[in-house]
């Protein structure tokens, strides 16, 4: 019960905060951009191409985004997923110990009997809870612009086959919660930051500048041989749950993978915490 009521302080304490109220509505922006950027193109009488739209680069399935409305939480979370959703989970997660520290309460929440492994992992917890909540706030949004300015109805599987409307909103839902599990490597990682540096800014620059950084070296070819181990290499393969049969390989790798970065990142992050002497 104590852990239960530290965990829902600190949620409380989160998502009352301004920072992260704008980073939700950002998030929820992204899919009301997108839908009225395509709603705008096709109502001059051109359609998006086979790249998503009259010939220019886009997220994926932004094509088939007029044909059924369900696609844009698709082509949402395609657009969000290498960039904004890890930045702002990065943000929460830089700031999990070290804001604490820079404000001088970290040492009071530990006069508590709750003890610093608890708190760390309540920590840790409430930012996997804003992991979920920021990628179901996008696949929200996209639903309901989606379902606002194009036609809904059974749903073109990339095996080319079709499903219903019902079992495509069943899949944009697993989609959701895959998108969100795929980031809590990424989250262990910028908790880990957390716990080495006293300033919650600089901890937040240093989370999301390691993403960055990350993301870079994934994509240089040279460098292919350690790209199967970078955080952010699977995080796409979510769109093989879209096929038919489901293709589960690369999402059970993502998944394995991220497990990974949590176990180790987390033990880090807990093997500094416990040994850390706290001065603020």
């Amino acid at each position: 019960m104590w852990t239960l009521g530290i965990l829902r302080s600190e949620l409380t304490l989160t998502l009352r905060r301004w920072r992260t109220l704008a980073l939700l509505g950002v998030l929820a922006a992204v899919p009301v951009l997108i839908g009225i950027a395509v709603r705008i193109e096709t109502g001059h009488g051109a359609s998006p191409g086979p790249d998503g739209s009259g010939g220019t680069a886009g997220p994926a399935f932004l094509s088939q985004v007029t044909n059924n409305g369900l696609f844009l939480v698709f082509a949402a979370l395609a657009a969000t997923l290498p960039v904004f959703l890890p930045m702002a989970v990065g943000v929460v997660a830089g700031d999990a110990v070290a804001g604490e520290a820079s404000a001088g309460t970290l040492r009071y929440l530990l006069v508590a009997p709750a003890g610093r492994t608890r708190l760390l992992l309540t920590k840790y917890a409430s930012v996997l809870v804003f992991c979920l909540l920021a990628t179901l706030v996008v696949a929200a949004s996209a639903l309901l612009v989606g379902l606002l300015l194009f036609p809904v109805g059974e749903v073109t599987t990339i095996s080319g086959t079709r499903i219903g409307f019902g079992e495509g909103l069943l899949r944009a839902g697993l989609i959701a919660v895959v998108v969100a599990a795929s980031l809590i490597g990424f989250a262990a990682v910028g908790v880990f930051v957390s716990t080495l540096i006293g300033s919650g800014i600089a901890a937040m620059a240093a989370t999301v500048g390691l993403l960055i950084t990350v993301q870079i070296v994934d994509g240089i070819p040279q460098l292919s041989a350690v790209h199967p181990y970078l955080f952010p290499h699977y995080w796409m393969s979510y769109a093989d749950l879209l096929r038919a049969p489901v293709y589960w390989d690369e999402v059970v790798k993502n998944l394995g993978l991220q497990g990974l970065y949590a176990a180790v990142f987390g033990s880090a992050a807990w093997a500094r915490f416990t040994a850390k002497d706290i001065t603020a």
